[in-house]
């Protein structure tokens, strides 16, 4: 049986909410103080009215409402509802206050109540398409986004145009990332009302290397609702103005000639999207999450962080764009009080970052690694789980170091093959990567370009100028294949079927190459 919804107001926006419940074959009452308001909305659906949201609230035979009253009432309204025993449907913000969030939040749990934040994006077809093509990785590593949500008029007295339009971009953008931002910055200004701003712009910086502008206004000639995600392979424009070119993908790029960035343009491919209204697919998910009690997808949890974003930035606007941090969730790794960590760093939890270390932006560190003293971690280097690294390395751009790798002490790696000075060789890093379980002794060098296999053994002082394969054992100056190494680490004799005398591992082994169980290995050096 379809549960009964009552909405409250029956203005602006709330008049799309009647409209679209009304014809789900849900509503109820219609509540709002003018009388016009209810006349048409009895006039267009036959519904009961009302004035007062406190007959509703002891009204056994409404078991959901969805709230569209100015944003100054969502909290106490809310919070009388869920009280009451109510399903709560609310438009955004959840609430002005961070604290006030929370509390709602708290109140839905404990009373096994449904709230559901109107982050109506969450419900657009070109937002879930951009979170699978986010998630296939389509546009590569993502790098950059610009937001724009601009209008005439509609200004508030109650909120500024941060709590008024930013709310759908910033709900956006944390779904889209699936992370918080680190830090934000905010500015503005306030030209009709000196207490209330009508532009602002807002710069958030995530912990992946990220960073955003959101920018919003109610004193634009015309009206746009943009928004550009940057990769490294493609660019994404969402354009919610547009009727046929709502969601482009250009796959822009940048060719270096003679050393220097060129960039290209190409022609943006179309993404077909499905013809639904995104207000109709929020509205069924709140029927929905009501009769299967699931938790919705703009729950109340979400609705507090973009919260704790707006509030943020509404901080650093009246302390003049001064940068506000943002701490969701306490950290997960430990790091030296000596250690550097730029802002835009990804650490794994259980990880441990000893003295004088420096991580820079963009590296990702995974989970349960150790990075000994003085350890510098250069921008966008990837460092997978259980990965360790004694005193004294530099891990440069360019470098990879997948999962169970060992660094020794003071071991060097290269990521230019003809450095100089006073050439500027920052676009012909060349990748090195070391594969599963390889091992570095101390003092070891790896020149640029090359790949360690899988278990590979590179012994103290080689200077390594080839590929390894996987199990290999190099040694000397220039590093020449010397042996077979088990996963184990202790190393293979002989040759054919050969079991480790330590763990009891099975290989085929050759002049050339050594295969394990099911991974085969070939010498390339």
């Amino acid at each position: 049986m379809l549960p009964k919804i009552a909405v409250i107001g029956n203005g602006y926006w709330g008049k799309n909410l009647v409209r679209n419940f009304h014809a789900l074959g849900v509503l109820a009452c219609v509540c709002d103080q003018r009388a016009e308001a209810l006349q048409d909305a009895h006039a267009q659906c036959g519904v009961d009215t009302c004035t007062s949201p406190e007959v509703l609230l002891s009204n056994p035979e409404i078991q959901g409402v969805a709230i569209a009253a100015p944003a100054v009432q969502h909290y106490q309204l809310v919070k009388d509802f869920l009280l009451a025993g109510k399903d709560v449907y609310v438009e955004k913000p959840l609430a002005l206050l961070v604290d006030e969030g929370k509390e709602l939040a708290d109140i839905a749990e404990k009373k096994h109540r449904i709230l559901m934040v109107g982050h109506i994006l969450h419900y657009h077809p070109a937002i879930l398409k951009l979170k699978e093509l986010l998630g296939s990785g389509e546009l590569g590593r993502i790098q950059y986004i610009y937001s724009s949500r601009l209008n005439w008029g509609k200004l508030r007295t109650e909120e500024n145009i941060l709590w008024s339009f930013a709310p759908h971009d910033i709900s956006a953008i944390l779904y889209l990332l699936d992370e918080m931002p680190v830090s934000v910055t905010a500015t503005g200004g306030s030209y009709i009302n000196p207490k209330i701003h009508d532009t602002t712009l807002a710069a958030c910086e995530f912990q992946s290397g990220v960073k955003a502008h959101i920018f919003v206004s109610w004193l634009h000639p015309f009206k746009e609702q943009r928004m550009v995600i940057v990769g490294e392979q493609k660019t994404a424009v969402f354009d919610d103005v547009e009727s046929e070119r709502k969601l482009v993908i250009y796959p822009h790029r940048i060719d270096w000639v003679n050393r220097l960035p060129a960039a290209r343009k190409d022609e943006g491919r179309i993404v077909l999207l499905p013809a639904v209204e995104p207000l109709r697919q929020e509205c069924e998910h709140f029927i929905e999450s009501m009769i299967t009690r699931t938790t919705p997808r703009t729950n109340a949890r979400e609705g507090v962080r973009v919260l704790q974003v707006l509030d943020a930035c509404e901080r650093s606007l009246h302390a003049k764009a001064i940068m506000v941090k943002i701490n969701e969730t306490p950290t997960k790794y430990c790091a030296d009080p000596t250690a550097v960590i730029d802002s835009g760093c990804e650490i794994g939890s259980g990880s441990k970052i000893w003295h004088f270390s420096h991580l820079m932006a963009g590296s990702r560190i995974g989970r349960d690694c150790n990075l000994g003293q003085n350890v510098v971690i250069s921008p966008d280097v990837k460092i997978g789980d259980r990965v360790k690294i004694q005193n004294n390395v530099s891990v440069y751009t360019g470098v990879e170091l997948e999962d169970d790798v060992f660094c020794g002490p003071s071991m060097v790696f290269t990521n230019v093959i003809n450095p100089r000075s006073h050439v500027e060789r920052k676009h012909e890093y060349r990748r090195t990567l070391v594969k599963q379980g390889a091992s570095i002794g101390a003092n070891a060098t790896i020149l640029c370009g090359v790949t360690l296999g899988q278990y590979s053994f590179v012994a103290a002082g080689a200077v390594v100028t080839h590929d390894v394969p996987d199990y290999g054992l190099v040694m000397g100056v220039p590093a020449t294949l010397s042996g077979w190494v088990c996963v184990c680490g202790v190393r293979l004799a002989g040759v054919g079927r050969i079991t480790c005398a330590a763990c009891g591992r099975d290989y085929d082994i050759d002049a050339n190459y050594c295969r394990g169980a099911t991974h085969p290995s070939v010498c390339a050096a």
